[in-house]
């Protein structure tokens, strides 16, 4: 008999893999008989959904020559690993994928998925690996949470099961993974403060009763796009940005006084309007019904100024330790000049401006160097300098016309695609003495740190941070340094 896809086997679980993935190892004749099995190579098949020491009853999905994909449909017997989540949304909701795994059995999977990638990747040896640096909070970490509305509700299994009778043209709260359109409503969340959740439930109650229409992208028609609420943990400031597709003045006062009301503690409400097609929660343009516009927190001892669009690491309490570590890796004198690329809103220029003679700080999009300028006069830091430069280029031009100092280090921290090719080569033609990696996707900084060491630089050492408990996400801080 052939196994073929939609088949449910049952595997018991060896190892983890990236993106939070259990794998089992089995023999490949079991998928392809009549083949020659090498006992040394068995066949891999990834089990979403499942822990080292699970045995579990799988779905399969793909199946390829060297591996097959698969969901776990059923835990016959738990990994020891093994959790009760605290949500009750776990499972359908996408933001949280490990809320059922042990934190300390998250962290070590982190760990050793860097002290994996980096050697078979990379091909990169001889560095030190440090440990993790775990977080001290694992709910309600997040500084921001965006929801959206949508007039097609997810139905969970219990609502199907119940039989109750559930409107399903109104939702707001988070979309189902892989369904753009899909939206499961959500009454509490983990992840952010639980005021956060009072403004969410609130602002569901008070749209759904006026009958105010939802935006659908398939007609390009309706009001309301998303909720995103901002909150500092450090300064205690509230933001509440709703996005819309068009105004209504009347409208957005009557639902701020509304707000207010129940949460006095908001410090402003903003109007984000949104008249594209696109579904992104940033508008074209912004009104202020309530306060200034914006929200500060801190990050040690800097205080930093919060717009609705502008970026802010989104969990403040590790925030503060990856740039330490950062810090700790560039090994600042006072004496030199630092690049710092990808910059965004300035919070790790202007972090490290104590310790450096001169920070030139590169970023592409303006807005956030509009915020930088802000948060440099927040914190005076005189010694910081922003420059609009097309990271996806070459920013050499700018380097020279400006006569701007070659630097002794450059800090990176670049989205998660990792560095562009022009600008990692801009980078080593700079020759900086030390490069201080930051980046969210390990496999991209291992790509772009293995093009470093092929043009003469050594990896030093690397440290994981945990920035998004629950998650698979990793952060990672690297250490180069240019071989003589």
């Amino acid at each position: 008999m052939n196994i073929k896809k939609g088949d449910l086997l049952e595997f018991e679980i060896e190892k983890y893999a990236f993106e939070g993935k259990g794998i089992a190892k089995v023999s490949r004749d079991i998928f392809f008989p009549g083949q020659e099995n090498d006992e040394e190579k068995k066949y891999v098949v990834f089990v979403e959904g499942s822990y080292p020491g699970d045995k579990v009853k799988a779905k399969l999905l793909k199946i390829k020559k060297t591996f097959a994909e698969s969901k776990a449909v059923e835990i016959i017997s738990p990994s020891p690993e093994r959790v009760n989540a605290e949500c009750n949304y776990f499972g359908t909701c996408g933001g949280c994928k490990q809320q059922d795994l042990k934190y300390s059995s998250q962290t070590k999977y982190k760990q050793q998925q860097v002290e994996e990638i980096f050697p078979r990747m990379g091909g990169l040896k001889d560095f030190e690996i440090e440990p993790i640096l775990p977080s001290d909070i694992i709910f309600h970490y997040r500084n921001k949470m965006e929801y959206s509305f949508s007039d097609k509700r997810w139905l969970t299994i219990d609502e199907i099961k119940s039989g109750e009778v559930v409107d399903r043209n109104f939702a707001l709260g988070l979309h189902i993974p892989g369904m753009f359109d899909k939206v499961l409503d959500i009454k509490k969340c983990y992840l952010q403060s639980p005021v956060s959740s009072k403004i969410l439930n609130l602002t569901r109650d008070f749209f759904k009763t006026r009958g105010v229409s939802i935006y659908s992208t398939k007609t390009h028609d309706g009001y309301l796009r998303n909720l995103v609420i901002k909150c500092s943990h450090n300064a205690d400031d509230l933001m509440v940005n709703l996005v819309t597709s068009s105004e209504d003045d009347e409208l957005m006062k009557e639902y701020s006084s509304y707000l207010l009301k129940d949460v006095p503690e908001i410090k402003t409400i903003v109007n984000n309007i949104n008249i594209k097609k696109a579904a992104v929660a940033v508008g074209d343009y912004e009104k202020v019904f309530y306060g200034s516009g914006f929200i500060y927190d801190y990050i040690g001892n800097y205080k930093f100024r919060i717009s609705a669009n502008s970026f802010f690491q989104t969990n403040t309490f590790q925030a503060e330790h990856l740039y330490d570590t950062a810090l700790k890796y560039a090994e600042l004198t006072g004496e030199e000049i630092v690049y710092d690329l990808y910059s965004g809103a300035g919070t790790i220029s202007i972090y490290i401006s104590g310790k450096a003679k001169k920070v030139f700080a590169f970023e592409t999009v303006e807005s956030a160097i509009a915020d930088a300028h802000e948060n440099a006069l927040l914190n005076n830091a005189g010694n910081v300098e922003f420059i609009t430069a097309d990271l996806y280029k070459s920013f050499l031009p700018i380097v020279n016309e400006n006569s701007i100092p070659l630097p002794d280090v450059v800090i990176i921290d670049p989205p998660r695609s990792g560095m562009h090719k022009n600008t990692l080569s801009d980078v080593v033609k700079l020759q900086p003495k030390k490069i201080v990696y930051v980046s969210c996707n390990p496999t991209t900084q291992v790509r772009d740190i293995k093009m470093f060491t092929e043009s003469g630089y050594r990896l030093v050492k690397i440290k994981p941070v945990d920035m998004f408990p629950h998650t698979y996400h990793i952060e990672n801080v690297a250490l180069l340094v240019r071989d003589k």
